[in-house]
């Protein structure tokens, strides 16, 4: 009998042994939308590989439905090159407006169980986002509202535009898995939709485009996308190829061309989708103090004014989103630094030029930046609280947006409808 109990003993350490240091359970799961309303992108990492990349999901707990995919290697460019392996695995046939119970992993360990709810058909619906850029591991002040807002069924989407974590590639990318798991508490019920910042660039922006999984991956890595939901088109795209010359010099006419297809694509697709809606990290306005590009649009060289102002402009782009300065900033319509209001007492109703909200107060480990003394003739509303922006398209001629104070303890700062009887550049005259 002791001989016995030593040898399963023996076996029992060896079997630990062998298995030390294998990790095979799912983490850091995110959703995607993709350029289709009835399939979702479930994207997460594993530490070692598995013979399978699935997932589990169904309209009930029974699970009954089954998507396999593919993964794969991603090493981290610092001194440990440490290696993940990132699965995908696309969802299909989902029905409008359903929900889906899920989990994801293979026969060697599965994640939790999570839910989400598929977007409505047409476009006669209103969809619902959070919006907000610069949020770090440290200092993450809005992500506990956040998750609140998520629990409750808030949004449809999420749009996080740029700046990761403070930095996804810090600590051979263990800041980066920490960011990932702490998102994964709304990231894995609903699709979050980025783009990339500045402080992405690290291994030519290798974290971000190995990390996410947004709509076309394969042929942008990320970098630049589009997708429809609701009434809106939604184009996402990288401020960060003007400025980082040494990864972005033949990337800029190759995003330049595409925003510019993608523009007269869904210009001629207004009749559907009239709203218009851009997201990029850098913005082309700012009356913040840190001399950053948008500093120089008041009397000065704006280098994503200079590139882009006159594209949006020309294809009647309705709102555009930014982040990268750490406050909240709402401008007044304005086109080569003059303002293009609608009227005087209502100069968000049939406005004359694209609606900025630069909304970089999520949180991180930088803080706040400060602003003039004296706020600019284009400026509507700004404030150095933490705080995320929420945007309700709730149909063809109505845009909803406020801003939520994390510092007020969720108080509504500041709101505005956007009011547009027409859409495109005719809009404008």
């Amino acid at each position: 009998m002791a001989i016995t109990r030593c040898v399963m003993l023996i076996m029992i350490l060896s079997v630990l042994e062998c298995c030390k240091g294998i990790q095979v359970q799912p983490e850091q799961i995110h959703l995607s939308a993709t350029e289709r309303i009835d399939e979702m992108m479930v994207t997460w990492s594993t530490f070692n590989d598995t013979e399978e990349s699935l997932v589990k999901f169904g309209n009930n707990l029974t699970l009954s439905m089954v998507a396999k995919g593919t993964s794969t290697k991603f090493i981290d460019g610092g001194s440990e090159k440490r290696a993940q392996f990132i699965h995908r695995v696309k969802l299909s046939g989902l029905k409008p407006a359903e929900i889906y119970y899920y989990h994801c992993g293979s026969a060697e360990g599965w994640s939790p169980l999570f839910i989400f709810q598929t977007f409505p058909s047409g476009t006669e619906w209103s969809p619902r986002f959070a919006v907000y850029g610069d949020m770090g591991n440290e200092n993450a002040q809005s992500l506990s509202r956040l998750q609140e807002d998520v629990q409750q069924g808030m949004y449809h989407s999420i749009l996080h535009v740029g700046d990761f974590a403070y930095d996804m590639e810090n600590d051979n990318a263990r800041v980066g898995d920490k960011f990932m798991r702490q998102i994964e508490s709304i990231a894995a019920y609903l699709p979050y939709m980025t783009a990339t910042g500045n402080h992405e660039y690290a291994y030519n922006f290798s974290n971000y485009k190995n990390r996410f999984t947004m709509p076309n991956f394969k042929e942008t890595a990320n970098l630049w996308y589009s997708w429809d939901v609701g009434p809106a088109h939604i184009i996402s795209f990288s401020t960060e190829v003007y400025f980082f010359v040494y990864y972005g010099l033949f990337l800029i006419n190759h995003q330049l061309e595409w925003l510019k297809q993608d523009l007269e694509a869904a210009s001629k697709n207004r009749a559907e989708r009239p709203w218009i809606i851009t997201m990029g990290h850098r913005p082309m306005y700012c009356s913040n103090t840190d001399d950053d590009d948008c500093t120089k649009a008041n009397g000065g060289f704006s280098l994503i004014g200079y590139e882009l102002e006159e594209l949006f402009y020309s294809y009647g782009v309705d709102v555009e989103l930014w982040a990268h300065e750490h406050t909240y900033e709402r401008l007044l319509p304005v086109y080569k630094g003059k303002v293009m209001s609608g009227s005087a007492d209502a100069p968000y109703t049939n406005p004359k030029a694209p609606v900025h909200i630069i909304t970089g107060s999520a949180g991180c480990k930088e803080r706040h930046d400060p602003f003039t003394p004296t706020p600019a003739p284009w400026d509507g509303f700004r404030s150095q609280d933490y705080g995320y922006t929420r945007m309700t398209i709730t149909n063809r001629t109505h845009l909803y947006l406020e801003q939520v104070s994390d510092d007020k303890n969720g108080k509504i700062i500041d709101d505005i409808w956007i009011i547009k009887e027409k859409h495109g550049p005719e809009a404008w005259n």
